[in-house]
């Protein structure tokens, strides 16, 4: 019987990929004690800090006791290896030890297509001994989760960089090259898995006019053997009707008694495809008819949620558009073909855009909007039960775990806040710099990534102030 990435390989208290698991529901079943309060200036509950790059939009994952995250390379833990690059670091999750790191030079094309110090804005997947991840460049790769401390394994044995703390590369899968992508100022896209497949979105967008797309032909998603990067299917829906960009990820659980892939895409549609063929199911237009863009019309850079049959998920732009209208969605994804009136289960639009992924937790959706307010709604009727104010713009996404909600903004606060029908205000505490990316439970720890550091974070004096 085939199984979801993450139901085997990991520890049951790990957080192996975006989302914690591949229905990418931002929810922990974990009964381990969390912090409700930490200090990151006086030490309170803070296990350790690690220094990052100075931008962190890589959300990190934990597995078999290391930490990743992706960043740029202005922390410089390899002196030998200056200037602007992507760069993958793996730490040791207990004491935050670097152990090694992945560098991936910039694409000399630039800006358009890979901008300067925005370093590896990918979400790792990681199965056992192997994590899949997109760099900076637009490349798929295999590493081995010990780098090259146990040597390099290959088939790949031509890595630039070959020391004991460097990435040690099992295959790479060439987007750009191979496939003809075209990303947009940044590739992105968090892998997720069934089986030997593995699903990633291609982030091809548009040239640096933002309005033309020069590989219309190139494929939105795409499957591949993650034993040896080839390809299986791809499916490209998109074409020239691609608005900006390509960032979102897939989800993947079964629905309907078919397990299915299921991602935004660049033209503002959703849709679902059959996990091991490709065959396309369903597509759902998360736009209004009469919606024009940039004005009116969005993207979709949202990660779906699937819970029991159903999916929730909202459109946006990409932040440096600003704020504007929004909408989130709860779709039946067990119905076929064109399903954006027929598989509408409420749709819920006093909502800003947004760019961040739900939390679906005891019959409440929770999602923020980039505007910086958090919605909380029935999961039934989409009726809000409460809104909170962050007062500053969220890129992350909210992370229920030991009986609270974390959310992360712009200005550097973390909320933390107690799920349910009312809302409750639990503390909020600066983390110093931007957080642009969602807290991660694992094992008892709450790892938050800042803007240009890493914090660990434990409930060390015994007041979880959730449960």
């Amino acid at each position: 019987m085939l199984l979801l990435a993450g139901a085997a390989g990991a520890n049951a208290q790990d957080w192996p990929m975006w989302g914690g698991t591949p229905d990418r529901n931002m929810v922990s079943e974990s009964s381990a004690p969390l912090p409700a309060e930490w200090d990151v200036n006086g030490g309170r509950n803070v296990r350790w800090v690690a220094a990052l790059g100075s931008a962190t939009y890589g959300n990190p994952v934990v597995a078999g006791g290391r930490i990743f995250v992706g960043t740029n390379n202005e922390a410089l833990y390899d002196q030998e290896t200056p200037g602007d690059k992507g760069i993958l670091l793996a730490f040791d999750a207990a004491t935050g030890e670097f152990l090694w790191q992945m560098v991936s030079d910039k694409l000399v094309s630039g800006r358009v297509n890979d901008w300067p110090h925005q370093g590896v804005c990918s979400s790792p997947l990681v199965e056992g001994d192997r994590l899949y991840y997109v760099t900076n460049r637009g490349e798929l790769l295999a590493l081995d989760v010990q780098g090259m401390a146990n040597g390099n394994d290959g088939p790949v044995t031509d890595e630039a960089r070959q020391s004991p703390t460097d990435g040690d590369v099992l295959w790479r899968l060439d987007m750009m090259e191979e496939l003809g992508s075209f990303p947009h100022n940044m590739a992105n896209s968090n892998p997720v898995a069934y089986g030997n497949l593995l699903f990633v979105n291609t982030s091809n967008g548009h040239d640096e006019s933002h309005v033309n797309p020069p590989s219309p032909l190139a494929p939105a998603i795409i499957a591949v053997d993650k034993r040896t990067g080839e390809l299986v299917w791809e499916a490209n829906h998109v074409g020239e009707n691609l608005l900006h960009g390509q960032w979102s990820a897939a989800g993947v659980a079964e629905v309907g008694g078919v397990t299915q892939v299921i991602m935004g895409e660049g033209d503002g549609w959703v849709r679902g495809y059959v996990a091991e063929t490709g065959e396309t199911l369903w597509s759902f237009d998360t736009n209004p008819k009469d919606s024009v863009w940039p004005r009116t019309r969005n993207n979709v850079i949202s990660t779906p949620v699937i819970v029991d049959d159903r999916l929730f998920i909202a459109n946006g732009q990409d932040p440096e558009h600003g704020e504007g209208t929004g909408h989130l969605y709860a779709i039946d994804a067990t119905q076929r073909g064109d399903i954006t009136e027929t598989g509408r289960l409420w749709h819920y639009d006093t909502i800003r855009r947004s760019i961040s992924t739900a939390a679906v937790k005891d019959g409440i959706l929770y999602l923020p909007d980039f505007s910086g307010f958090l919605h909380a709604l029935d999961i039934e009727t989409g009726e809000p039960l409460w809104v909170h104010d962050t007062f500053a713009a969220v890129w992350g996404s909210p992370v229920i775990a030991d009986g609270k909600l974390y959310l992360g903004d712009e200005d550097g606060d973390v909320v933390v806040l107690r799920p349910g029908p009312a809302e409750e205000v639990i503390a909020e505490m600066n983390m110093g710099s931007a957080v642009y990316s969602s807290a991660v439970p694992a094992n008892g720890v709450l790892y938050i990534a800042s803007r240009n550091q890493l914090f660990a974070l434990e409930d060390q004096d015994g007041a979880t102030g959730g449960r």
